[in-house]
Parts: structure tokens; sequence; C-alpha cells
């Protein structure tokens, strides 16, 4: 008796350190990491628009976060906090769920349903999906989270199938305006106006796209002595004069998906991450850096996307409302008829600064998270180029993406300034009303 007693204490023993074994080869956050760098990776090949990537982020990271924070200790769901999620129905009880597992299942099956190159999605899927297969995860748990995953990724594509995007894409070309001072299409393709109902999108977070309006922009003049003037001028001397560094942070925060390029009398194209990826990116050297784990991150990607996406809503709301000339064109028709900025200008109105309020409200959300003074490197543009830079915190980084577009020549300062503003009340709305996690009081 006393044999099979110890053959059943080892057959217990081996039993734990084997559930013990896949869990530790199968719950790491790089998983969740390659996925969501894939879905930008196809984001860039499929050239989307900054407002649209950062949709696409947004429904991706959110559907990780659902599938992940299943059963995960203090963590909540975001189901009744975002404008009309409602919650997901959950597995049996008795399921064993993988978080990792479930999580890049949702994150890959919502990616597939957003872009063009699904097919890059899907191979990457299956590939991803068999690594983890072979890392020893008892079959049942492998079936079941994969379940589980496509479960919450069908919830949340029909979720955004609510949100008014199909609607805007059925809505007529912007009409451009002969009114002196107001936006045109500028070189050298001089593209039509990119997404200019985005204001009628569904917001995530905030209460709607006028929330968080900033004041208006300087009257236009063409005087010399006016407000408007002067603002071109600085940024026409900030070109003209512009020093090696200062070029190389304008190129830096460029996050341009889609700059054409110009040689004699050939023209091409050539496609970088948005600005909404460069801050997706950077959460992701974040997380690495602090090795958060699996849970850790699908928050940190949950709550950076949520905010960029709303960030992006509210600053196109107030792009068309304003509908402001950029510098390009005005400092050629009142200035200088040859004179160009550093940067290509984007095809749409100038204030506010788009990159200026994602950064300020992306820089409150990530210091909330990792902390004030955080000290890293950004490799994001590495793939793109350019060597990395060192910033001493997010908010120095967001300040510094911020006045890259006045050293490129694209926008006047009081967008960048007002921009500022702007995002970083949405982030700290973001992070005051989001919820993630649930502290229990503890009593003394």
């Amino acid at each position: 008796m006393r044999g099979v007693f110890v053959s059943i204490l080892l057959l217990i023993f081996c039993g734990a350190v084997e559930a013990a074994d896949w869990r530790l080869s199968t719950e790491k956050a790089d998983y969740i990491h390659r996925s969501v760098k894939q879905v930008t990776d196809v984001i860039v090949h499929d050239i989307y628009s900054p407002p649209v990537a950062s949709r696409i982020y947004a429904y991706v990271c959110i559907s990780g976060y659902e599938a992940g924070m299943f059963n995960q200790p203090g963590y909540v769901s975001l189901a009744g906090q975002l404008h009309q999620l409602l919650a997901v129905s959950k597995p049996n009880n008795e399921s064993e769920i993988s978080p990792t597992i479930a999580s890049v299942q949702a994150i890959l099956s919502v990616a597939k349903t957003m872009v063009i190159s699904e097919e890059k999605i899907e191979e990457f899927n299956k590939q991803i999906l068999k690594e983890l297969k072979n890392s020893g995860v008892p079959v049942a748990v492998y079936d079941q989270s994969v379940a589980y995953g496509r479960q919450v990724a069908k919830h949340i594509i029909e979720w955004s199938a609510k949100d008014q995007y199909k609607e805007t894409r059925a809505l007529g070309r912007f009409a451009v305006s002969d009114v002196p001072g107001t936006w045109v299409p500028t070189p050298p393709s001089y593209k039509k106006a990119i997404e200019p109902y985005w204001n009628k999108m569904r917001t995530f977070l905030i209460d709607s796209a006028q929330q968080f309006k900033p004041i208006p922009p300087p009257i236009f003049s063409t005087q010399k002595t006016s407000v408007f003037y002067k603002n071109a001028l600085a940024v026409k001397n900030a070109v003209t004069k512009i020093s090696t560094q200062q070029s190389e942070i304008a190129n830096f925060w460029d996050c341009n998906p889609f700059k054409i390029n110009i040689k004699g009398h050939v023209m091409f194209a050539t496609k970088k991450i948005s600005p909404g990826g460069h801050w997706i990116n950077i959460t992701q050297q974040a997380c690495k850096q602090v090795k958060a784990g699996v849970s850790q991150t699908l928050e940190a990607y949950a709550i950076i996307s949520i905010t960029l996406a709303d960030c992006f809503i509210s600053c196109w709301d107030e792009k068309y409302r304003s509908n402001v000339v950029r510098p390009e064109t005005y400092i050629n028709q009142y200035m200088d008829a040859d004179w160009v900025p550093l940067l290509q200008t984007p095809p749409f109105p100038e204030y506010t600064s788009g990159h200026s309020v994602v950064s300020a409200a992306a820089a409150v959300i990530l210091t909330k998270l990792f902390g004030n003074n955080f000290k890293y490197t950004d490799s994001t543009e590495l793939e793109f180029g350019l060597p990395p830079r060192k910033y001493l915190s997010f908010t120095s980084a967001a300040k510094e993406a911020a006045i890259s577009r006045f050293y490129g020549g694209i926008h006047y300062m009081p967008a960048i300034t007002n921009g500022l503003i702007t995002g970083e009340k949405i982030g700290l709305f973001v992070a005051k009303k989001l919820t993630t996690r649930v502290v229990k009081n503890q009593t003394k």
C-alpha cells in the first residue's frame, strides 16, 4: 500500500509540474507584442490613414484585453464603460483558459476583418498558434482558449460594426472652399482631404467629439502686423534656419503613412508608421523594459489605444470645423512662392496638430501606467532608417513630437500648443474614468 501511495503522490506531483511547465512556456507577453506588431506591419503595408489606423488598434487591443482578462484577479472588463460595449459571454466555469492563447486569437481575428491584407494576418495567426500549441499546453486548454478568443473577437467585431465607420464611407467628398484662409490640397500629390467626417464616429470613452473642443485658432489675415502672418513667418524662418538637431527631431516624428517622393520625372511612395502606431510601439518598449506580464501588457495596449482613438475623433472634429490653411499654402501665396516645408504637408486642415494631441494624451496614460521620469530609448523608427532617440520621460517625448511639426514646417505654433493642452485633457479624462483594475480595500 505504501508503494501505491508513493506512486499516486508522484503522479500528482508530475501533473503539477507539467501544468506549471506549459504556463511557463505559454504565458509570455512576447506573444502579445508580436501579434500587435504584426497588426502594425499590415497597417503600414496597407497604408491606413492615422484616424483609421487608430480605429484598428482600438478594436484589436480591446479584444485582446477582454479575452485575456478572464479569471485574472483584480482585472475588470471594459464592458459598460466603453460606449455600447456589452459584456462578453463567459466560457464554461469548468474550462481552463490560457489568457495568452485567447488574447492572441482575439487580436488577430479582429485584425483580419479590418485590413486589406488579411492573408498576412491569417498566415501569422497560423504560425503563432502552432508555436503555442507546441509549447506543451494541454489539448483541451488550447482548444478552449482558441474558441474563447474567437468568441470574444466575434463580439467585438459586432460592436465595431455600429460605430458609423461604414456610414462615413458613403458620405460625399469634402468640398474645398475658395474662402481665403481655408484649407486646400497641397503639393506634391494634391491629395483629397482625409477623413472629413471622422467626427461622426462613435467615441470610445469621451462623451462626444466636441467634449474637448480647443480655443479657436487665430483669425486669418495677410496683414504683416497680424498674429496669423507672424505665426506663418515663424514657420518659414524655422525651416529656413533649421539646425541639424531640429531636422533630426522633425524626421524622427514624421510618421507619414504615405510620403510621395519625386526624383526627376519619377514619382514613388514610401510607407511609414502612423503617429498612433508610434505610440503603440512606445507602449511595447515600456512593457518590455519593466518586464510586464501578459495581463499588464494587454491592459497597457487597451488603454493607450482607446485614448489614441478618441484623440483622433476629437482632433479631426476641430480640423474640419476651423478648416485652417496649411503653412505651405499661406507662405507660397503671401511670402515666398519657392518655399517648401521640411516635411511633406499632410492632406487635411492644419488646426490642431494631431501629433500634439495624441502625444500629450499618450504621455499622460503611459506616465500613469509606468511612472514619472520613465527613461527609455525609442527605437521605433530604426526599421525606417532612423537611429533611436533617448528620452527622460513620456512627457518630454510628447513635447518633442509636438514641436517636430513646427520644425517640419507643417504647423503653426498655436496648433501645437493648443493641441498639447487638448491632448492632456483627454489623457487625464481617460486616466480618471476608465477602470481596468479593482484594488480591494485593505483594513489596518
